[in-house]
């Protein structure tokens, strides 16, 4: 295999991973967190690239994906939770949200964005997604691969446009990045969904290298770092120049969304031009992100529920997000961040607990305390984002290590695991001292 291959690989991985969170994240953190920019988007990228890379890696290792991943808690565990993986990546959140950014970047800044422009744009962006998913073909992937540096030299030209065309200062950060600003980018991090798409995406990369006749474990492990280390520069590179764009933009005004953000930076710099270019590229490269989830979750479900067709599944997931899009953006951020706040966890315990296996020969025991005591202060928090009233559990979990830094989680885990370890020891003595009597 030559070097090359893993090099493309890293590029279609970069491409995989590249759609609306990547975008309007970044920049909205930029703005937000100021002086405190450089601490930020260190821990930003720390979840938003660090992470995902990590967890292609981790299904590197295991031969059926993500399913046999978080199949060692529970075979259902692993089919449920991958199933609501695809659920987030796909109609109910990511999905939506791509299509909401390419209304906000492509349409908004010359048309009015009321419901009704939202409305009938949505139902023609859907109507083409669903058209295209269903003969999915190379078409898409060459559109991908032309808009990949199509998208990479819009944003260079608003970084260096930026240098010297946006000359406010930066300001304060605002009170989120006030104190502990990394650990907010930290969390931040987590709205870009890659790190739970890398569950649905690592069989991709794996599979690529396998096709090309990889078949040593170590070997795949290796080559699929190096894809990963390609990927992750390319996104790294990209989060810290678009939130320098939102630092710089501080002093322009207020923005609802990045998206607002993104637009109004290509309308100071380069006028109604840049706003245009800006606009068709990214709304392109949201639309094949969308369909590509789409196959995805129509490939998926098809193959695990009888009697649902791939035909069915594409329709139903193209209705759902044309619904959930009409919310708006805002809202979409708004409700996907309990959800992500609960997954993310749980997804973090399971890679971890990958790596690590060799120490405890992969016992269920072990995955089991460890997800399920994770799965507790997870769902706190989660319910804790949503705007429920947890005074009455609060008192409780923020005795816990890091809950001021929302990493509550961390200690339970460790306790969960160490506790499923000592079990599957006990039962280990108990069936050897059976065997013995026997």
């Amino acid at each position: 295999m030559k070097s090359r291959d893993t090099l493309f690989i890293g590029f279609t991985l970069f491409a995989l991973f590249f759609g609306a969170g990547n975008l309007i994240y970044p920049v909205s953190l930029g703005i937000e967190s100021g002086t405190s920019y450089l601490a930020a988007i260190s821990g930003f990228v720390l979840t938003g690239v660090g992470l995902p890379i990590i967890t292609v890696a981790a299904i590197s290792l295991v031969k059926n994906g993500a399913i046999q991943l978080a199949g060692r808690v529970h075979p259902l565990f692993g089919l449920y939770f991958t199933a609501m993986v695809y659920l987030v990546i796909g109609p109910f959140f990511a999905i939506p949200r791509a299509a909401n950014v390419a209304f906000e970047t492509g349409v908004v800044p010359f048309l009015n964005g009321s419901p009704l422009t939202l409305f009938i744009y949505s139902i023609i962006f859907f109507a083409l997604v669903f058209w295209v998913s269903l003969n999915p073909s190379k078409l898409v992937d060459r559109i991908g691969q032309f808009l990949t540096p199509a998208l990479f030299l819009a944003i260079l030209g608003l970084v260096i446009g930026s240098f010297f065309l946006l000359d406010g200062p930066i300001q304060s950060p605002g009170e989120k990045y006030e104190s502990q600003p990394f650990f907010t980018g930290f969390i931040e991090g987590y709205l870009t969904m890659d790190a739970i798409a890398s569950l649905a995406f690592g069989i991709i990369v794996v599979t690529s290298f396998r096709d090309r006749g990889v078949t040593n474990p170590k070997e795949l492990t290796i080559r699929t770092l190096k894809a990963g280390l390609v990927t992750a520069i390319g996104l790294a590179s990209v989060y810290v120049a678009i939130g320098w764009i939102g630092a710089k933009m501080a002093t322009e005004g207020n923005f609802a969304n990045g998206s607002a953000i993104l637009s109004g930076a290509a309308q100071l710099m380069y006028g109604q031009p840049g706003t245009l270019l800006l606009g068709v590229i990214v709304a392109l490269a949201c639309f094949t992100t969308c369909v590509g989830l789409t196959v995805a979750c129509g490939q998926f479900f098809s193959k695990r529920i009888s009697g649902l067709s791939y035909n069915v599944v594409i329709t139903l997931v193209t209705l759902i997000s044309l619904g959930i899009s009409n919310i708006g953006l805002n809202q979409i951020i708004a409700y996907s961040v309990p959800v992500l706040v609960f997954v993310y966890p749980i997804t973090i315990v399971l890679v971890a607990l990958t790596f690590m296996g060799g120490l405890f020969n992969h016992s269920r025991y072990v995955y089991r305390g460890a997800v399920i005591f994770t799965s507790f202060v997870a769902l706190y928090d989660g319910l804790a984002a949503f705007g429920m009233d947890m005074s009455g559990i609060t008192p409780w979990i923020s005795q816990l290590p890091f809950f001021e830094l929302n990493l509550s989680w961390i200690a339970p885990a460790i306790i969960g695991g160490l506790l499923g370890a000592l079990l599957q020891f006990i039962k280990g003595q108990t069936s050897a001292s059976e065997s013995y009597q026997n």
